[in-house]
């Protein structure tokens, strides 16, 4: 909201393709202001996609029921931040420096919470750990500019991670609502149909096309 009012009273509008064409010629790096919008923008942003030290909440998100947390992973509820700053990137790249912050805090967040997954034994946590690091790459790639890298993985991540969840959920479901990966094994021959689309899960996002 704060980098919304320094918009209008830098810019004077919030109509995306006046504010596009005026901005680079009213707003200037040197001021600074440049900066202070940027990061006010990416720090909502951060927060919606649950990037470090905004990202705690995301995991804590996975007590609901399964098909929900597949909603929340795949729809715009955790993307949303990304699509801001690609949506944005005129503005982000008025301010280099805010343009190296969103990067480096999404290659934090990617290496930090992929480790933080490893660690997990509960099936569900493990593949929310997994988003918070996938949504790093995405904030990472629209901070060095590659927005139709960062745009294009939002849109895949969608599909597997929701593959991923509901898969979860049916073996979860079978396990009469177990989630712990210590009491879980030999499942291959029980659930067949699960074990090819989890496969197919880990591989795209791994990244096999």
């Amino acid at each position: 909201v704060i980098g919304a009012f320094l918009l209008v009273r830098e810019v004077g509008t919030l109509a995306m393709t006046q504010l596009f064409a005026r901005a680079p010629g009213v707003i200037g790096e040197a001021s600074g202001i440049a900066l202070a919008i940027a990061i006010c923008f990416f720090i909502g942003a951060a927060a919606k996609s649950a990037q470090v030290p905004l990202h705690t909440w995301l995991p804590d998100a996975m007590e609901g029921p399964t098909p929900v947390s597949a909603l929340i992973h795949a729809a715009t509820m955790v993307t949303a931040g990304v699509y801001l700053i690609a949506r944005m990137h005129v503005i982000f790249e008025l301010s280099s420096i805010g343009m190296d912050i969103v990067a480096v805090v999404g290659c934090i967040t990617l290496f930090m919470a992929a480790t933080i997954a490893i660690a997990q034994d509960d099936i569900k946590r493990v593949l929310a750990w997994s988003t918070c690091s996938q949504i790093g790459y995405m904030i990472m790639a629209v901070g060095l500019g590659a927005y139709e890298s960062g745009m294009f993985h939002f849109l895949t991540h969608a599909f597997f991670k929701a593959l991923l969840f509901l898969a979860a959920g049916a073996v979860i479901h079978a396990l009469a609502g177990e989630q712990s990966l210590d009491r879980m094994g030999g499942l291959k021959r029980h659930l067949r149909p699960v074990y090819v689309v989890f496969a197919i899960g880990c591989l795209a996002i791994a990244g096999v096309p």
